[in-house]
């Protein structure tokens, strides 16, 4: 009577998973729109956005992941973005010229720059496509731009149904 055995060949394959759920920041996303803070919605003056800047509840974005921008067609000196950096510097755990994709983007960015590619050299890896937190298509090719000059191959998916990437000759 003979037995058969199973053999994972996935577990066997050699191949790491790669999971970008675990570099997303899990902090509160707010927008901060500086239109508020125009004359009529429209122009910049120095002394009401000086004010408009020293009356606004900073506290609102207390450890949140901020996207600074302004919606409306307007001429803001580049001074102004910095004197509500100066603020938000205080209170965000974490902010960003742009809208809420360039927020993420930036997030991944700052996350993935603390991995070390060398602990990947030559190694056959898997980035995993699938999972519940939102992943923006920029972090998949920032970690495609860190790992492709050192693995041996680059796959998209789940080890046992991957879309081959990159192959070193």
């Amino acid at each position: 009577m003979s037995e058969d055995v199973l053999v994972n060949k996935v577990a066997q394959s050699g191949l790491i998973t790669f999971n970008l759920e675990q570099y997303y920041h899990a902090g509160a996303r707010m927008q901060l729109d500086i239109k508020d803070g125009l004359f009529m919605g429209m122009i910049l003056k120095e002394k009401d956005f000086r004010e408009w800047i020293k009356n606004l509840d900073w506290e609102q974005y207390r450890n949140a992941c901020v996207a600074v921008t302004c919606s409306v067609d307007a001429i803001v000196p580049t001074w102004a973005y910095m004197l509500v950096a100066a603020k938000l510097n205080e209170v965000a755990a974490f902010y960003v010229f742009g809208n809420p994709e360039t927020l993420e983007t930036a997030l991944y960015v700052d996350a993935l720059s603390r991995v070390n590619p060398e602990e990947f050299r030559d190694k056959r890896v898997v980035i995993k496509g699938c999972g519940d937190l939102p992943v923006p298509a920029s972090a998949y090719v920032e970690i495609s731009r860190l790992l492709l000059p050192v693995v041996k191959s680059l796959m998209y998916g789940e080890p046992c149904s991957t879309v081959p990437v990159f192959k070193r000759p």
